[in-house]
C-alpha cells in the first residue's frame, strides 16, 4: 500500500458481531491489506461500501486538524448548491473513553459544525452526509457513503437450499477471493443454486458457474435470471473435466463431501482445482488442510465462520 501524503485518504467504519469477526478480518486483510482492530480502518484504497457487509460507511477526507475547531472554520467553504446536508459525529473505539461520545456530546458537536454550513440541514433524508472522527489524536473530517445492505434483497431468491451459504457470508467470501475487480476472470465450479454468483455478479465480478447436480445447476440458472443474471453461464457437469484457465477460483465444498468419498477422490477434486485456477478459495465444514497442501497448494490466511454450533472455514490458497 502507498502511503504517499498526496493520495486521497478513506477512513471506514466497520462492524461485526463475534461469530463473524474473524470472517470480517480476513476479508479487510484481502481489502486494505490489514486487519480493523476496532471499529475504524484509515486507507488510500477505495472500496465501495455497499461491497462489504462489515463496512458500515465511508469517509473521504476533506479536513484534518489537531482542533475540531480549525475544522469548523474550514467548512463553510463547502458548496452545497441546493442540496440539504447532515453532519454525523463518529465513535472510535480503539481511543476507548476519549474517542467515544455521549449522546449529549455528539448532538452538541454536529451542531457546532453543522451550524457552519451555508445550506439547509436534514436529519431524515438529507440529499448530503457529512461525518468527523478523532484518530491518532488528531480530527478528521469528510463526505460520508453509507454503505446499503444488497445482499439481503438476494435472500429473497426462488431456490433456497439449507445448507447454503448465507448471502452475508457469501458476499464477504467473494470479496475475499476477487478484492481487485478488474481483469479477474473467476469461477464457482460447485456453484450449488448460485448464491456466490449472485453476489459477485452484483458486484460487477466476471465469473461462471459450474455444477454436478441438474437439480441445482437448474436452480442457480433460475436464481439468476430472477436476479437478471440470465445469460451468465452455469454450466453442468464435473470441476474434474474443467479445462479452461481461470485467475481466482470459490469453491464451498459440498456439504459432507469428504466424509463419503474416498482420500484419492479428494485428492483428485482438489488436485484439478489446481490446474485450472492460480488462487482458490477454499469453503469447508471439515479439516481438509493436508489434502490441500498434498494437492500443491499453499494456505496463506484463514479465518472461521460460526452459526450457533456450526462452524465454516474458509483458506485463502494459492
Amino acid at each position: 500500500m502507498n502511503d504517499r501524503k498526496d493520495l486521497q485518504d478513506y477512513i471506514y467504519a466497520i462492524v461485526s458481531n463475534d461469530e463473524e469477526h474473524s470472517l470480517c478480518m480476513l476479508e479487510m486483510r484481502s481489502l486494505f491489506g490489514r486487519d480493523c482492530r476496532f471499529n475504524l480502518l484509515r486507507s488510500h484504497i477505495e472500496i465501495e461500501p455497499s461491497r462489504s457487509p462489515f463496512i458500515k460507511m465511508r469517509i473521504k477526507v476533506m479536513y484534518e486538524a489537531e482542533r475540531l475547531q480549525d475544522i469548523a472554520e474550514q467548512v463553510g467553504a463547502i458548496e452545497l448548491g441546493e442540496s440539504t446536508f447532515k453532519v454525523l459525529a463518529i465513535d472510535n473505539l480503539e481511543q476507548g473513553d476519549e474517542g467515544k461520545f455521549t449522546y449529549d456530546e455528539k448532538r452538541a458537536l454536529e451542531r457546532e459544525i453543522g451550524l457552519r454550513f451555508r445550506g439547509k440541514a436534514e436529519m431524515r433524508r438529507p440529499n448530503r452526509e457529512f461525518g468527523f472522527a478523532r484518530i491518532g489524536g488528531r480530527w478528521v473530517f469528510g463526505e460520508v457513503t453509507q454503505g446499503a445492505a444488497v445482499w439481503l434483497k438476494h435472500n429473497d431468491k426462488p431456490r433456497k437450499y439449507s445448507t447454503a451459504l448465507s448471502t452475508r457470508v457469501a458476499r464477504a467470501v467473494v470479496n475475499i477471493a476477487v478484492p481487485r475487480i478488474e481483469g479477474v476472470r473467476t469461477i464457482d465450479p460447485c456453484c450449488g443454486i448460485g448464491t456466490v454468483l449472485v453476489e459477485a455478479l452484483s458486484m460487477g465480478i466476471d465469473i461462471e458457474g459450474r455444477e454436478i447436480n441438474p437439480l441445482a445447476a437448474r436452480g442457480a440458472r433460475e436464481n439468476l435470471a430472477f436476479f437478471g443474471y440470465g445469460s451468465v453461464t452455469v454450466t453442468l457437469g464435473d470441476m474434474r473435466e474443467i479445462t479452461e484457465k481461470y485467475d481466482t477460483a470459490i469453491i464451498d465444498m459440498p456439504y459432507n463431501l469428504c466424509s463419503v468419498i474416498s482420500p484419492a477422490e479428494q485428492l483428485e477434486m482438489l488436485g484439478s482445482a489446481r490446474r485450472f485456477a492460480a488462487r482458490v478459495i477454499f469453503v469447508t465444514i471439515e479439516r481438509i488442510d493436508p489434502i490441500i497442501e498434498e494437492a500443491g497448494f499453499a494456505i496463506v490466511d484463514r479465518c472461521t465462520v460460526s452459526k450457533g454450533s456450526f462452524t465454516r472455514h474458509v483458506l485463502v490458497c494459492e
